[in-house]
């Protein structure tokens, strides 16, 4: 059953600044993500997969953008669910899943999307099991389908450049931080725990990821632009950069 949350949208706001404070340039990647879904959808309804979807952030912006797409959320924290039914209602599908085994493809509706898009969720994954996963969305996707996995990706030509760039990005989040213009990622979680209705969610995600769920493996995007290619996908590469991060997209 659904939690009662009285105004998912005060969450989702919550949930959007605290995820700023690290990506001030996040809707950038999202629109960038969706132009990619226009350039393939050949003006059709796209069924769209949100992988990792948490809250539904990029679910409630692909909707917004597409009104009439089809739309499947996958993810396995019981807190960040609770927002995303909340928020979205019955205009997605939406899936508890652990994307770090290959079950998860069983508990989808829909054996062929046109996209599947992801963004700074999948760098909790190790390798081998990333490059995996690459596969199994390969053969998610219709031909000609598109997948885009915006995160942390920096580019191996720019070693030391990046490394100033993070320090720079470190040093302005610390500062507003200390100032309270922004909730910090633990900040956040806490006041998640102390509402009434996510309060048992959170106890929850802790016994799913007792030690937390991410190493922070960050590989460059020659990475992931050489294991999307040896997972089969026809074309693959960069469609946005900001800084350290990027958005890869690979084409079936």
């Amino acid at each position: 059953m659904t939690p009662y949350i009285t105004d998912p949208s005060a969450w989702q706001e919550s949930w959007d600044r605290q995820q700023e404070a690290y990506l001030p340039d996040r809707e950038h990647r999202f629109t960038a993500m969706l132009d990619a879904v226009d350039a393939v959808r050949d003006g059709r309804p796209p069924r769209v997969l949100d992988l990792a979807g948490g809250t539904g952030t990029i679910s409630l912006r692909a909707l917004a953008r597409f009104p009439t797409a089809e739309v499947t959320l996958v993810d396995l924290d019981p807190a960040l669910l609770a927002i995303a039914h909340a928020s979205l209602t019955d205009r997605a599908t939406i899936v508890t899943a652990d994307l770090g085994a290959p079950e998860w493809l069983s508990a989808l509706p829909h054996r062929e999307y046109d996209a599947v898009l992801t963004a700074t969720a999948l760098h909790w994954l190790p390798a081998e099991r990333l490059g995996r996963l690459y596969g199994e969305i390969r053969d998610l996707l219709r031909p000609g389908g598109i997948f885009v996995n915006a995160d942390h990706m920096p580019d191996d030509t720019l070693p030391e450049l990046t490394k100033r760039l993070l320090d720079r990005a470190r040093d302005r989040r610390a500062a507003r931080y200390a100032t309270g213009s922004v909730l910090s990622w633990s900040d956040w979680w806490e006041r998640a725990g102390a509402d009434p209705v996510l309060a048992p969610l959170v106890t929850q995600r802790h016994t799913i990821y007792p030690t937390g769920h991410s190493p922070e493996w960050n590989p460059p995007v020659s990475w992931h632009l050489a294991t999307l290619t040896a997972a089969g996908f026809s074309e693959a590469g960069t469609v946005w950069r900001g800084g350290p991060d990027a958005a890869v997209a690979a084409v079936r």
